[in-house]
């Protein structure tokens, strides 16, 4: 399944705008602000996913039954891009386990490239319900081998990807090797183009370089 919030008529579209205006984008904190803003956006959407349970809660008059979370997820990201869109999530499961994944293009001739993953932190997995999270789903081979390299910890009992912008070629890449159940896609906005070195178009740019400063 994937669910486009962009579609609905919401400030999450004015959120994605500044986030591509290249104006705006020379302020890097509004920039983390922003992305930021709408992993909390993609928080409460998926909540409405999860399974709850109700509770008794003593108030200073009396009783109350209210639906909880039976279980907080696993939130999972992709470093370092995916830090603010990370922080976002985490503002709203406050109390959920991380998992941390150092992966980046290791570009070769040809505008080929390969993704290569260093270093990877993540507690079980089985039966959980992991939200992993990119802000950019290009081809989507980043996400997909971050997923891979997670799943040595155990098996999820539903994936939810997250992502601000996508590509067409992403979201087709995903719905061919993820598992064809127990997935849901979400993403801000889907653009149709994707360049020969693996950029969206219009896009935004490189979404680590605006949040944290250029690279060496």
């Amino acid at each position: 399944m994937v669910i486009n919030l962009g579609t609905q008529v919401s400030i999450v579209n004015q959120f994605i705008a500044e986030l591509r205006d290249s104006a705006i984008q020379t302020d890097s904190l509004r920039f983390r602000r922003n992305m930021e803003r709408l992993g909390e956006i993609f928080a409460y959407e998926i909540s409405k996913k999860l399974e709850f349970e109700e509770k008794e809660i003593v108030t200073s008059l009396g009783t109350a039954l209210v639906p909880m979370l039976k279980s907080n997820p696993v939130l999972g990201t992709i470093l370092r891009a995916g830090l603010p869109l990370h922080q976002g999530l985490l503002n709203f499961f406050d109390r959920a386990d991380n998992a941390f994944v150092s992966a980046y293009r290791e570009h070769r001739k040809d505008d080929e490239f390969a993704v290569q993953i260093e270093y990877t932190s993540c507690p079980e997995l089985d039966g959980k319900v992991l939200i992993l999270s990119d802000p950019m789903l290009a081809t989507g081979h980043s996400m997909f081998s971050s997923y891979k390299e997670l799943l040595v910890n155990g098996k999820p009992a539903h994936t939810h990807l997250v992502s601000v912008l996508a590509s067409i070629q992403g979201i087709e890449y995903l719905k061919r090797v993820m598992p064809k159940k127990g997935v849901t896609i979400w993403v801000g906005a889907i653009d149709d183009e994707l360049t020969a070195q693996g950029y969206i178009v219009p896009g935004l740019g490189d979404a680590g370089d605006l949040a944290f400063g250029k690279k060496a």
